[in-house]
Formats: structure tokens, C-alpha cells, sequence
């Protein structure tokens, strides 16, 4: 893929996106083009993951932060604190709808169970460990097996070193393999949040648009023990005192100056397959979009009369209503487009160039004509059991994990499949723990009937005998027999129960055996026609492995032949990505945006209910016009949002924004509709990242919510 290095072109004045999230070890390829953009720092300091200002940042397993005071202070997105303030609100104290500040650290909340800050430590490559002699002559399920062992053994040797967490992270396809190693910070609190009429102002309708008047900012403290160590949360525990935290600018942003992410973004799909492209945005996609309305359509219906039930969900609509928007954004881009000509155009290239001389087609031809059969089939699979996962209830499947992890706790640690090893228990006590907070049986029965009804309609041979046999599911029962089948699951189940839940955990096979509830008997009876499909499952996933990797492996050659450098797609780990703040032509209608949104549009936008119910103190304070110190002097009123030619993707939410001298300018948080699409094809043109700016945080916590000690210990004050 053509790389564009750094936007500094200029055509009619619309600024163009920068493509590329570079791994950290890699930015000594665009040093160059990092000083020539504005960066004031040293780009060799950005390669080092203990130092100023790498130190400073940390994934919460999902989104990105940033430590932001030398008291464990963490800044990231409202969203991203969202199941921490709906986990500890009732309908008595609704802090979603209020907000919340912790006045004083022991006023803070306990986060979600299962709650973690990571802090990256070290980073490593391992290719040659996990894909060694032995491993690259194997293929199949067998192959899996020791690059499974592989890893298992590269973490276990990691994370000797107590209170970290290790994993081994897959690059280019399979091509790399990196061992990170992150300091696992367990006692997470919720310090603060901004009323839900902030920091999810605008709501589904402003969702991936602009302009956007949005204050998505949150924060969490992390929290150790009194000797410094990672810690289950405990009164006794200290916060943690990071090496380094981010300083807050002290200059004002403004249209043009150079911006740059640092974060930890999720998924991108920039070097798929032709077929791969077709499948998503042909079938894939539509079949997502229209199961994600139904399911927010039953869950509004549902919950309508229950305000605690309506509080466990909020946190579950608001994820699938965001990827509902998302995908189906994706899919007005693609139809479009020429995506798919101009991808199966490019694939058509590369392999011209691996047949062009015997030594590249002996190398590559034979895996490139054999991923494209593999990745076939994998989606032939994938279509056939789209309804499978969302029939299955949830208790159901808590029990099918719990069932799992005795079985697996009947062996050797090391021998045990990963997710259920003893370095496991923990997050798999914290996700058991939140189910009480997010869980309703008379909504997931709601959800499990419609997909249910949708799946027992296929043919038989598409269907999961061992799920239908566990169920009790048979040809030609109607919608009322399926309704009958899911009462009496339901009936005669205790999993529903949070004390029953966790009672079943570290209980034995023979226990689970033994038992007379409903799921957990469903459980024990799917279990070793799991096994089968899983080992079915890895034996194609071995040989995709094998041939992806080396496809890829062709096309970094063949980018490089060109003299094009290759960052790899997106898979969760540290990133950077850099650019300038700057508006753009929208296009459609013939108008420009402007760079910075403001306080102006916040009234403009309030109708006091719904989407854009701005609490009235915000709206008082607006009205006051007393900005501070925070007040642009062009704009003359405080900025909210800012747009910026950064390239980003989901799981940057709540990544630092910093500027050339690595300050604390604000928080990404999303991208624009017409092109997320980036994701697959990135649009240079179009692609913009919207951030929240510092100064509107600012404002709002000083005269808003009166937040005086927060912003004294951010340096504020």
C-alpha cells in the first residue's frame, strides 16, 4: 500500500490525512519526516517504551490512556470509563446521568470488575522463537499446537517477574511475532466523569460526525500495594507513581500545528485479500448491521419500564450502537467506491511480480494461490454459523467457560489451552463479578429467541448438531416450541444468580457433572463436541497461518522493491501516528470544516433532552462567558473539539493527543463517517481523527463540575 509519510502537501488548501500506525521501533524509518512535521523531541526518544513520553502511556485493555500526574492519575475517554459509572449507578444515584468526581482519593469507586491498567515495559521480537525449525516444518492444527507451546513458554519465563502480564502478539499476518511485556495494575478507581450530557453529548446522532461538542474525557487512578507492587484493590493500597506522566501544554492549539497519538489501536485490515474485502462489505457487514438493530431494538423494548434494567445495558447499547453506525458507515463508502476493483487491481500486480522470475514464483506463488482457498473457506464457515453465537444464552456460555476451566484445571499448568491457565483466574473472577451489573435473564431471553429463531430455520446441515442436541432443538419446531425450550433453560438455572456463579468456579469436573441445573448440564453435554469443532477450527487456522505469512512476507517484498515502506495493520499494541490539526473540504454539500468546534454550538445544539440534554449548570456557565484562561483568542470562546490528520481506529479511544514538545493537548475519540472506511482503504483525503481539547476539559472541570483538587494535581491550578 502507497505510504504517505507525512502530510505536508497542500492542494487548495485542504490538508492531507498521514497514513500509518508505526510500531515505536520503527520510527527511526520516518525520523525525518517526524522533525520535518514539527516534532520537537528527539524521534529515537519515541523508540523507548520506559522513557519520556512512551512511559506515560497505557492501554486498559480495550482503549488507551495515559498516566497524566505523578499520583497514577489516568485521562481517557468517557466511553472508556462508561462500564465503571453504570457498574456503580442505581436508579437512586445515577451517576451516568450526573457525573462523578471523587472530591477526595477515598471518595473514588472501585472500576468494573476485571478493571486493568497496563503499563508497557519491553517489547521484543520472537518470530524465530515461535515459528523455530521444528514449528516451520509442521502444518495444521499441529502447527497451532507449537506455536501455542511456543508462546505459553516465552510468557511463562516473562512473567517470573511478579505483577506483570506477558503475551505475544502476532505481526504481517503471522509473519512476526513480538513478546510485550506490561506492569498488570489491578485496583483501578473511577475518580472522575462528567455528566452523561458532556461526555456523551450528541449522543447516536452525533456518532462519527461534525461538527462535534462533545466532552468525552474520564478518569481512573491506579492503585498498588504499600510496597509497590500490582495488588488486588484493598483501602490499604497506595497510588501508583509512574516514571513518567504527561504534562499538560501550556500553549493553545491552533489550526496547523503539528499533533501526533500515541495509543493502542484495535483492528485495522489494510493488507487483506480481494476476496476477504468482498465478503465483508458483501455479506458480512449487512448481515452485522441488520442483527445490531434488531438487538437494539429488543433491548429498548425490553428495558423500557425497568430503569435498573435499562442502567445494566446502557453500557452494551452503547457499544453495538457505535459499531452499527460504524459499520454502516463502511458500507455507504464502500458502495461508493472502486475499493474492490482497485484491491483485486493491486493483488493482480503483486502476483504478476512473483511470476515475473522462477526464484520469487518458487517462494510465493504456491501459498498465494492457497490463502486465497483458505480464506474461502474460513468465511464459508463464518456465514454458516453467523446465528450460532448469538443463540447461545448467556449463562450458557458462562457455564460452557466454567466447565472449560475445570477440565483444563485437571492438568499440568503449562499444558492447559491458553485463556484457562492460572495466570487466568483473575480476569475470568472479574468478568464472572461484572455479569451482576450488566445481566438480565428476561432480556437475554428476549435476544436468544430472536436469534434462535433465525438459526433453528436453516437446514440442518448448516446447524451445530451438538448445540441442537444440547438444547433439545429439532427440525420444524415453531417459534412458540422455541420460546417453550428457552423458558424452561431458563426456568431450571441457578447461573442467573451471582452467588451461584461464582460459587461454580474452582469446583470440579465431577461437580459440573453431577449437577441437575439447566446450562450447566447443557454445558457438560456440548463440551467434547466443542472440542471437535475447535480442533477442526485450528486445523485450518495452522495452514492459513502458514500461507497468510508468507503472502505477506511477498507483498513487504514487493512494496519494498518499490522502495515503499510497511507499517502492519492494527492488532491492539502500542502505536504512533502523526500529523497536523486541520479542517477539510466536507465535500457533499460544498462546505469546509472548520478545524475547532466551540461553547457556541453546545447551545445551539441543546434542546434539554435525549441526545443533547447539556446539564443546566454547563449551559449557565456558557452563559456566563467566563472562560479563563481557556478561551481562544481568535475564536473567543473556549474550543471543544478539534480535528486532526491523524490516523487512528477503534481502541485509540482515549489515546493521549500530544503536541511537538510532547504536552497533553487533549483525547481521540473518534473518527469521521465518511472515513472510517480507512480502516479497509484509507482515504487521505477524507480521514480525520476528532479529539476533545484540553481546554475544554479544563473549563468544564473549573467551572462546571468545580473539580479544584483534580485540577491541582494536574498542574492546572
Amino acid at each position: 500500500m502507497k505510504k504517505t509519510l507525512i502530510a505536508l502537501a497542500v492542494l487548495s488548501n485542504v490538508a492531507y490525512a498521514d497514513e500509518g500506525m508505526w510500531m515505536p521501533q520503527q520510527l527511526p524509518q520516518v525520523a525525518k519526516q517526524l522533525k520535518a512535521a514539527g516534532l520537537k523531541l528527539d524521534p529515537a526518544s519515541l523508540t523507548q517504551l520506559t522513557q519520556f513520553p512512551m512511559g506515560a502511556i497505557v492501554s486498559l485493555g480495550g482503549c488507551s490512556a495515559s498516566f497524566v500526574s505523578p499520583q497514577g492519575l489516568v485521562a481517557t475517554n468517557h466511553h472508556c470509563v462508561y462500564d465503571s459509572v453504570t457498574h456503580n449507578s442505581t436508579p437512586s444515584n445515577d451517576l451516568l446521568a450526573n457525573g462523578f468526581l471523587a472530591r477526595q482519593m477515598s471518595d473514588e469507586l472501585p472500576a468494573t470488575p476485571g478493571s486493568r491498567i497496563y503499563v508497557t515495559k519491553d517489547v521484543t521480537n520472537v518470530s524465530k522463537l515461535v515459528i523455530n525449525a521444528e514449528t516451520a516444518k509442521l502444518n495444521g492444527k499441529k502447527r497451532i499446537d507449537a506455536i501455542e507451546k511456543n508462546e505459553k513458554a516465552l510468557v511463562a519465563e516473562c512473567e517470573k517477574d511478579a505483577g506483570h502480564r506477558c503475551n505475544v502478539a502476532s505481526y504481517y499476518g503471522g509473519l512476526e511475532f513480538y513478546l510485550i511485556k506490561q506492569l498488570e495494575i489491578r485496583d483501578v478507581r473511577l475518580v472522575h466523569a462528567p455528566a452523561a450530557g458532556v461526555g456523551k453529548f450528541g449522543g447516536d446522532t452525533d456518532n462519527w460526525m461534525w461538527p462535534r461538542h462533545t466532552g468525552d474525557y474520564g478518569f481512573y487512578r491506579a492503585y498498588v500495594s504499600k510496597d509497590g507492587k500490582s495488588a488486588d484493590f484493598s483501602k490499604d493500597n497506595i497510588p501508583y507513581v509512574p516514571k513518567h506522566f504527561l504534562k499538560l501544554a501550556k500553549d493553545g492549539l491552533k489550526e496547523g500545528d503539528f499533533a501526533m497519538v500515541l495509543g493502542y489501536p484495535g483492528r485495522t485490515n489494510r493488507h487483506r485479500l480481494p476476496s476477504e474485502v468482498a465478503y465483508t462489505f458483501d455479506w458480512s457487514y449487512p448481515a452485522f448491521v441488520k442483527a445490531s438493530g434488531e438487538s437494539l431494538a429488543i433491548i429498548a423494548k425490553e428495558t423500557q419500564d425497568n430503569p435498573d434494567t435499562k442502567l445494566k445495558y446502557a453500557s452494551r447499547v452503547a457499544r453495538i450502537s457505535n459499531y452499527y453506525k460504524n459499520r454502516q458507515g463502511m458500507l455507504d463508502s464502500y458502495a461508493d467506491s472502486d475499493f474492490l476493483a482497485r484491491k483485486t487491481k493491486e493483488h493482480a500486480e503483486l502476483k504478476t511480480w512473483v511470476n515475473a522470475t522462477p526464484a520469487r514464483s518458487k517462494e510465493y506463488a504456491a501459498d498465494i494461490a492457497q490463502i486465497e482457498a483458505l480464506i474461502a473457506q474460513r468465511d464459508a464457515q463464518n456465514k454458516r454459523d453467523f446465528f450460532l453465537a448469538s443463540s447461545s444464552p448467556a449463562m450458557l456460555s458462562t457455564a460452557r467457560n466454567l466447565y472449560r476451566l475445570a477440565k483444563e484445571t485437571e492438568k499440568a499448568d503449562a499444558e492447559r489451552k491458553t485463556g484457562y491457565q492460572s495466570r487466568d483466574l483473575p480476569r475470568i473472577k472479574g468478568r464472572i463479578d461484572a455479569i451482576e451489573r450488566s445481566y438480565d435473564s428476561k432480556v437475554d431471553l428476549a435476544l436468544v429467541w430472536h436469534s434462535l429463531i433465525q438459526y433453528a430455520a436453516q437446514p440442518k446441515a448448516s446447524r451445530d448438531a451438538n448445540f441442537d442436541n444440547a438444547l433439545g432443538i429439532q427440525d420444524g419446531m415453531s417459534t412458540a416450541d422455541l420460546k417453550t425450550l428457552l423458558d424452561k433453560l431458563y426456568a431450571n438455572s441457578q447461573m442467573g444468580e451471582q452467588a451461584t456463579r461464582s460459587a461454580w468456579m474452582g469446583k470440579s469436573a465431577a461437580d459440573f457433572e453431577a449437577s441437575q441445573d439447566s446450562f450447566i448440564k447443557a454445558a457438560v453435554a456440548m463440551y467434547e463436541g466443542g472440542l471437535k469443532r475447535e480442533a477442526e477450527e485450528e486445523e485450518l487456522d495452522g495452514h492459513i497461518q502458514q500461507a497468510y505469512a508468507n503472502y505477506m512476507k511477498a507483498k513487504i517484498a514487493f512494496m519494498n522493491s518499490k522502495g515503499l515502506a510497511v507499517y502492519p495493520d492494527a492488532n491492539s499494541t502500542l502505536r504512533v501516528t502523526f500529523g497536523k490539526v486541520a479542517g477539510r473540504d466536507h465535500g457533499a454539500d460544498g462546505t469546509n470544516w472548520t478545524a475547532f468546534t466551540t461553547l457556541k454550538g453546545i447551545t445551539a445544539k441543546a434542546t434539554g433532552s435525549g441526545d443533547f440534554n447539556a446539564p443546566t449548570a454547563q449551559l449557565a456557565a456558557i452563559k456566563a462567558k467566563d472562560y479563563g484562561n481557556y478561551a481562544d483568542p481568535i475564536l473567543k470562546t473556549v474550543p471543544v473539539n478539534y480535528l486532526a490528520t491523524l490516523d487512528i481506529t477503534g481502541g485509540n479511544s482515549g489515546s493521549a493527543a500530544l503536541n511537538a514538545k510532547g504536552e497533553f493537548i487533549g483525547l481521540a475519540f473518534d473518527g469521521t463517517l465518511d472515513s472510517i472506511i480507512s480502516d479497509w482503504d484509507f482515504n487521505k483525503t477524507k480521514t480525520r481523527t476528532i479529539a476533545v481539547d484540553l481546554r475544554y476539559m479544563l473549563w468544564e472541570m473549573k467551572y462546571v463540575d468545580k473539580a479544584n483538587q483534580l485540577l491541582k494535581e494536574l498542574g492546572a491550578e
